[in-house]
C-alpha cells in the first residue's frame, strides 16, 4: 500500500483526535523513567510515522484508532528501552515484579518495561482482549470507563479482564517467588 495514500485516508481522522491522541502519549510517558529522550509530542509522532508506514488496513474509526496508536506507542517506547538496554547492560535480563513496572520510574524502568512487554506478547496469545485491557490501563492511563469505550464492551467485562490479566500478570512475572 502507498505510504501517501495511507496518510491521506489516516490524516482527518487523526487531526480530530490529536488533543486526545496527545494526551494518550503523555499517559504512555508518565510511566517512562525520568529523563526520557522522547517529549509527548516526539512520542505521539513517532507514532504517526510508524502508523503511516504500516500495511496493516487503516483505521475505521476513533475507537480503531486509539487502540492502534496506544500498542504503537508502547512499541515505540518498549524499542527505545531494548536499545538502551543494550548500549548500557549489555542485555542482562533479571527477575522483574508487577510492582516494580507500576511503580515510580526508577534505572531499572527499561528492565521492567520489557519484562512487562515480553507478558503481555505472551498473556496476547492466551486473550488479546486482557491484553488489550492491559494496554489501555496500564500504558494509555485509561479509566474503567474508557477502556470499555474504546473496545466497545462493558464496564464490568473490563472490572473482569483487568482483574484476570493483573492475577496472571503478577504469576508471569515471578511476583511472590
Amino acid at each position: 500500500m502507498c505510504t501517501d495514500s495511507r496518510q491521506t485516508r489516516l490524516r482527518p481522522l487523526v487531526e480530530r483526535s490529536y488533543g486526545e491522541l496527545h494526551a494518550l502519549a503523555r499517559a504512555h510517558l508518565r510511566r517512562e523513567r525520568d529523563g526520557h529522550t522522547l517529549s509527548t509530542t516526539g512520542l505521539l509522532h513517532e507514532a504517526w510515522l510508524r502508523l503511516s508506514r504500516r500495511r496493516a488496513p487503516t483505521p475505521a474509526d476513533t475507537r480503531e484508532l486509539f487502540a492502534v496508536a496506544s500498542a504503537t506507542m508502547r512499541r515505540v517506547l518498549v524499542d527505545q528501552a531494548r536499545h538502551r538496554r543494550r548500549l548500557k547492560r549489555g542485555g542482562g535480563a533479571r527477575a522483574v515484579t508487577l510492582d516494580d513496572a507500576v511503580g515510580a520510574p526508577t534505572a531499572e524502568s527499561d528492565d521492567a518495561l520489557l519484562a512487562v512487554d515480553e507478558a503481555l506478547d505472551r498473556l496476547g496469545e492466551l486473550d488479546p482482549r486482557a491484553r488489550d485491557v492491559v494496554v489501555h490501563r496500564f500504558f494509555g492511563g485509561h479509566s474503567l470507563e474508557e477502556t470499555a469505550r474504546l473496545l466497545g464492551v462493558s464496564v464490568k467485562t473490563v472490572q473482569r479482564d483487568w482483574l484476570a490479566a493483573r492475577a496472571w500478570l503478577r504469576t508471569e512475572l515471578g511476583e511472590g517467588r
